[in-house]
């Protein structure tokens, strides 16, 4: 759409979570420091928490990448699932072959199996569930009893939490306690802070192939800020919308006016936050409208 315009090889801002964009504030680094510790002192249970669109499961996937040949990984995205069903899903996830009628026990045998065979040949397994405040309680209890799987020396199963804060409030519950207890690691990923931003903007910009002087000006970084509060998501598609703008007048820098229409046609509210759902179908539907009313 813009990419040519701006000279850039791919969308800067997009709101997947793309590891070659992963840009190390030192919040994001605090928790992949945290992450890397943890899972390599073999801690059974790890929780990272964050509000929506502080980057988690952009930290998982970097997470993930970043562990060596010595650990194999499984992720599940979306954890509502009912206590067998979540095994299954571990099954698959670390390529366990199983019967299609296979009951709980051998289910377990299975599970228990291939993480002994994986502790043999020098593996470390570790289980990331991301959306991990969707998790059933009874799910949750189920998942500690795994991770009682071990050697002598080790945990053969860690498992990873990213989930928002909403997570905290259910590890609460007298009835999970015991797991609550073994959560020896856990990091709260918060927003960029303000002197992050312009080199937030900037590293986004030169991995997308962008090579000239600065794109967005001083008071379009302001703007974006205040407009934001520091959200990865919310700059994301602040300043997507905002190069949109910027393309249809056919400028060459995005400045604060820019800024302030895509905030505009975004945000409806004071609240900096909203749910992912929202934003996105804000993102579609501006889209389209901002570049052909600009472009009259």
């Amino acid at each position: 759409m813009y990419s040519e315009h701006f000279g850039l090889r791919e969308v800067p801002f997009s709101i997947t979570p793309d590891t070659s964009f992963f840009f190390t504030s030192p919040h994001s680094q605090e928790a992949l420091n945290t992450l890397l510790v943890a899972a390599r002192n073999g801690e059974g249970f790890i929780k990272i928490t964050g509000e929506v669109g502080t980057g988690k499961t952009l930290l998982c996937r970097k997470f993930m990448a970043t562990l060596g040949d010595d650990f194999v990984t499984a992720y599940i995205p979306n954890p509502y699932l009912e206590p067998r069903t979540l095994m299954l899903a571990l099954a698959d996830e670390l390529s366990i072959e199983l019967a299609k009628d296979v009951d709980q026990h051998q289910l377990i045998k299975a599970l228990m199996m291939r993480l002994m065979g994986l502790a043999g040949e020098g593996k470390r397994v570790v289980l990331c569930l991301d959306e991990a405040q969707a998790i059933p309680v009874v799910s949750l209890e189920a998942l500690r009893l795994l991770t009682n799987l071990e050697t002598e020396k080790r945990k053969l199963l860690q498992i990873v939490m990213f989930g928002q804060p909403e997570l905290n409030r259910k590890l609460e519950l007298e009835s999970i306690r015991q797991l609550a207890q073994r959560i020896i690691f856990h990091y709260h990923l918060g927003p960029l802070g303000k002197d992050d931003l312009d080199y937030y903007l900037a590293h986004r910009l030169r991995v997308a192939g962008y090579s000239g002087s600065r794109l967005f000006s001083r008071g379009a970084v302001a703007k974006l800020y205040r407009a934001s509060g520091g959200i990865p998501r919310l700059v994301n598609i602040l300043a997507h919308k905002s190069l949109m703008v910027a393309y249809g007048q056919g400028k060459q820098e995005v400045s604060r006016a820019h800024v302030v229409l895509a905030a505009r046609d975004t945000i409806t509210t004071r609240r900096r936050l909203w749910p992912l759902a929202t934003a996105a179908c804000s993102l579609l539907a501006a889209a389209g409208g901002l570049v052909w009313a600009l472009s009259k």
